[in-house]
């Protein structure tokens, strides 16, 4: 009698359990598989904003023809959009074949000499401080003042300077790998300084391109 009541119990608590699974199977909350590339529509820190993917879109194919003229890379452009604010990413990794942001994170702008500067502003002159729209090539990789950094060649007439300024790409431990949108980032005297870590990713892309990466500001 104790073995067929054990039995009957077991076979019951099997019963509870598989009810409580399919339950959570059926009715549960579904746990979405990661990928490896986000597209812009899918990335949840700009996907409610459909002009911002407009707008980086229209940027990489104006982007296009010059590069191909010019013997970049036409697959892969860097987009740093200075119309958003700098406590969110703004700095995009565009895969045109994709037709997708691959990498998105914060990035600095000049504070044009200013103790802090409100809002923003651009300028090209030596010695202003202030970030400068336009396109850049990326230069060669070096090991200066904040460490591993790129020197930056501005290829419009809005920030030709750059070289002579000391214009480079690099990181600062002040850029937060997140973003941190109301509150603003820190500022530079114009380069487009970038969190340690998403240097880090920015690395392989420009390492194993097989020609020059177009930087555009704007």
């Amino acid at each position: 009698m104790a073995i067929i009541i054990r039995v009957t119990f077991t076979l019951l608590l099997l019963l509870i359990v598989s009810l409580v699974l399919a339950y959570f199977v059926w009715y549960g909350p579904k746990i979405k598989p990661l990928t490896a590339v986000y597209s812009l529509h899918s990335t949840p820190a700009i996907s409610k904003d459909q002009t911002v993917y407009t707008r980086l879109k229209m940027k990489a194919d104006s982007l296009h023809s010059f590069a191909s003229k010019n013997k970049f890379n036409t697959s892969t452009f860097f987009l740093i959009d200075m119309t958003i604010e700098s406590g969110r990413n703004r700095f995009f990794v565009f895969d045109v074949k994709q037709d997708s942001v691959i990498l998105q994170g914060l990035v600095t702008h000049g504070r044009c000499n200013q103790s802090w500067l409100n809002g923003r502003k651009f300028g090209n002159e030596l010695g202003c401080g202030c970030t400068s729209l336009g396109k850049y090539k990326i230069g060669y990789q070096y090991s200066g003042r904040f460490g591993l950094a790129y020197k930056l060649y501005g290829l419009d007439t809005t920030n030709n300077n750059a070289f002579k300024r000391h214009v480079v790409l690099h990181a600062h431990e002040c850029v937060p790998e997140q973003d941190v949108f109301p509150a603003p980032i820190c500022q530079s005297d114009g380069c487009p300084t970038v969190s340690t870590g998403f240097l880090s990713k920015l690395l392989p892309i420009i390492e194993q391109s097989p020609k020059p990466i177009l930087l555009l500001i704007f």
